[in-house]
């Protein structure tokens, strides 16, 4: 495991020589644009943030204003700074010196990476789990030589299962079938399913709920605005 030494941040298991990654907390403060925080803030939080990175030689920092869909953005270099994207609920790189983030507060962030050098950082709600995009983002490796049997997963903070009443409607779309009622549903649980019907035999679940662990964690469903964040990023040699 390797951590960034980042306030109070959640660690990220099981990724590679070469990969660093964990999750913020609450007491890192929001890192969502769109919290109550004032926007300075926010912003500051955004500049400490790149300039930790920048100390590590990593100065691309890629990232996205997230619909809850399944579009993953292959990152290349040639650029420096902060990336912002609009519709976009993934990112996959096999740049050294870059670094990807989504920012959560219940859903889940998939950290994905490849021993061969290759990184991927997923935003999973129950609708970007319906739509596949751990498998939409699997594919985008591989189609870059990196074969999602090979990969290490972790699922971080998330809200889980016994916190998560949905309707039938969610029920439906995640699972492919029709349901009769509400229900409780792990989005974690789900993801490793896909996961492992993807060959991966390394996966992370977090033990960290959202909801349960508010003092640690924003929730949406708890009321929060404010939002963590989870990088993964590609050490330079």
């Amino acid at each position: 495991m390797s951590l960034m030494p980042l306030g109070s941040a959640e660690p990220v298991m099981g990724m590679p020589d070469g990969v660093l990654a964990w999750t913020t907390t609450r007491a890192d403060g929001s890192y969502g644009l769109g919290s109550a925080d004032p926007v300075g803030e926010v912003i500051e939080r955004w500049a400490r943030l790149q300039d930790g990175l920048a100390s590590l030689r990593i100065d691309r920092l890629a990232t996205a204003h997230q619909v809850h869909g399944a579009v993953v953005e292959r990152h290349q270099g040639g650029w420096r700074g902060w990336l912002r994207l609009r519709g976009v609920d993934g990112h996959v790189t096999n740049t050294p010196g870059t670094a990807l983030a989504v920012t959560i507060a219940d859903c889940t962030p998939v950290f994905v990476a490849h021993p061969g050098g290759a990184v991927a950082a997923l935003h999973a709600g129950w609708r970007g789990t319906a739509a596949r995009i751990l498998d939409v983002g699997f594919d985008a490796l591989a189609a870059m030589g990196y074969p999602a049997d090979e990969c290490v997963v972790h699922l971080g903070p998330s809200i889980c299962g016994a916190c998560y009443e949905v309707g039938p409607e969610v029920l439906g779309a995640v699972y492919g079938v029709p349901a009769a009622g509400k229900g409780l549903l792990d989005v974690r649980e789900v993801l490793h399913d896909h996961a492992r019907r993807r060959g991966v035999n390394q996966i992370f679940p977090s033990s960290a709920c959202t909801r349960c662990h508010a003092d640690r964690f924003f929730s949406h469903r708890g009321g929060d605005s404010g939002r963590q964040l989870g990088v993964i990023a590609l050490q330079s040699s």
